[in-house]
């Protein structure tokens, strides 16, 4: 988890006092809390259950009368416990020796599944959840349910309509902090993600993602029905609807038919002779968007597609395919293929 959303997950500690503040979870903050409490007289309600002492604010209940003052500090907005390097303060002790971790860079909270560490205890059990498959926070609307509180009171804004965070620039409202923030880039102009090898940028990390696979050659969703495979879902979706669909668009011209229209549409432009896509370098001019972006790395430049043995790069993806069938980068194997793209899907050392 990066420190930015460890960082976040400090700010929800102390917005909702998840860790101590509830009857429920009393004993772990004597545990977290045992030099502070060590002269205090733990009260029968902790073994009890009893919560005898109410937030006149909001109704909360607690075993302690001690843990009802730090919760009043939400309400007064008091923050008592201040970072010496950034001045960010926070209503708990604990927050802040937690948050000061994110300055050192101390990581001592470690997966024994996959040896990622954390600065925070929180951060841990939240990415324990991926391995367990745990989904502790379920909505009592739909019955869906998620890994952390902040993902379950985002979707039940779904529910409720509840778009808090709005754009200045253009009125357009979100559920979502993250979506907001994407949002923004667009005015903005911004494109934080950069393929380090071929320099071209995106807004959005899933479509950064995307497009690496061009340059890995990896093809991760398999079709379940034939051997089929591609590096973007959406294009996995399309293509499963060659087994499940009928196809509903027919040419009225030759009688070939399809299951999306668009593709019927494009077709078409083979009887009319219609190019509608035309370089604004040369003049050329192109049936399909595709075959037009393609063109365009001739005057761009661009070579994303990328040899893993000798890193030498390519304008189309045919070139490295056939760059990989001379054995130039494999001296060492004899293996054969029946189809060049089988290589491009493996991760081959030599």
């Amino acid at each position: 988890m990066p420190l930015k959303e460890e960082s976040q997950e400090l700010n929800e500690m102390e917005e909702k006092d998840q860790d101590f503040m509830t009857g429920e979870k009393s004993f772990s903050y004597l545990q977290a809390h045992e030099t502070e409490t060590r002269n205090l007289k733990v009260p029968l309600s902790v073994h009890t259950g009893e919560s005898p002492f109410t937030c006149q604010h909001c109704g909360k209940r607690f075993t302690r009368k001690d843990s009802l003052k730090v919760h009043l500090r939400i309400h007064a907005g008091e923050k008592p416990f201040t970072c010496p390097q950034c001045g960010k303060s926070f209503t708990q002790k604990k927050n802040l020796n937690a948050h000061l971790k994110l300055h050192t860079g101390e990581k001592p909270h470690t997966c024994k599944l996959c040896g990622k560490s954390f600065s925070i205890k929180g951060s841990l059990k939240i990415h324990t959840r991926i391995h367990t498959g745990e989904k502790p926070f379920v909505c009592s609307q739909c019955g869906k349910s998620f890994k952390q509180k902040k993902e379950l009171d985002a979707h039940m804004r779904n529910h409720a309509g509840d778009k808090p965070y709005e754009c200045k620039l253009c009125g357009k409202s979100f559920t979502r902090k993250a979506s907001f923030k994407s949002h923004m880039t667009i005015h903005k102009g911004e494109k934080p993600f950069v393929c380090d090898q071929c320099g071209k940028s995106y807004r959005y990390k899933v479509g950064f993602k995307h497009h690496m696979r061009i340059h890995s050659g990896e093809n991760c969703f398999r079709c379940r029905k034939c051997p089929m495979s591609f590096s973007d879902r959406n294009h996995l979706k399309n293509h499963v609807k060659i087994h499940i669909l009928e196809k509903t668009y027919m040419c009225n011209q030759c009688g070939k038919s399809f299951t999306k229209r668009a593709n019927l549409e494009n077709h078409i432009r083979v009887h009319t002779g219609e190019k509608p896509f035309t370089c604004p370098r040369c003049g050329r001019s192109f049936t399909l968007k595709g075959n037009f972006k393609i063109h365009m790395r001739v005057h761009t430049g661009e070579q994303p597609y990328k040899c893993l043995q000798c890193e030498k790069s390519f304008t189309y993806h045919t070139e490295l395919k056939r760059h990989m069938q001379r054995k130039c980068c494999f001296p060492q194997c004899d293996k054969s293929f029946r189809k060049s793209n089988f290589i491009l899907k493996k991760d081959i050392s030599v």
